[in-house]
């Protein structure tokens, strides 16, 4: 089974603050001979830079803390992150929770106060508008379940 993955739940130095998120659970889960993993980090691939003014959504824009707007950005990377999953057969995705362009069920409000919404980020609204399944850390145990019941 083939999973999008954030990338910086592996580890990897992409987010917003210009350091990774390591996910302890995936490592388990990286040694599996069945699972294949395929990083994305949809607000590169949109051409953000790492590090990168923190963003939210407010509305259907993503704005970031300092009233610039990425909209634009988040929008392509989230383009990309589906064609990347279509092009490599993924079967679900497992994004970072809360994130404006990888959070799943739950994003921040736009007002950088910690304060979360029901919402989706824009990839991760992108790729269940596709029909693919995404999960994020917060809810890994439906994940483990999604990928037994598949696998």
């Amino acid at each position: 089974m083939r999973i999008l993955v954030s990338a910086c739940l592996l580890g990897l130095i992409c987010r917003y603050s210009g350091d990774g998120k390591a996910f302890p659970p995936l490592a388990e889960l990286l040694k599996r001979g069945d699972l294949h993993f395929v990083p994305v980090c949809p607000e590169q691939l949109g051409g953000l830079p790492t590090p990168r003014p923190p963003a939210e959504r407010v509305g259907e824009r993503v704005l970031t803390r300092d009233g610039g707007d990425v909209t634009e950005q988040y929008v392509r990377g989230a383009a990309q992150a589906e064609e990347l999953a279509r092009l490599m057969g993924c079967q679900c995705a497992l994004l970072k929770a809360r994130s404006p362009s990888c959070g799943s069920g739950v994003v921040y409000d736009g007002t950088f106060t910690g304060r979360k919404v029901p919402g989706d980020g824009v990839a991760a609204a992108r790729l269940k508008g596709a029909g693919i399944p995404v999960f994020d850390e917060e809810h890994w145990a439906e994940f483990l379940d999604f990928i037994k019941e598949e696998g």
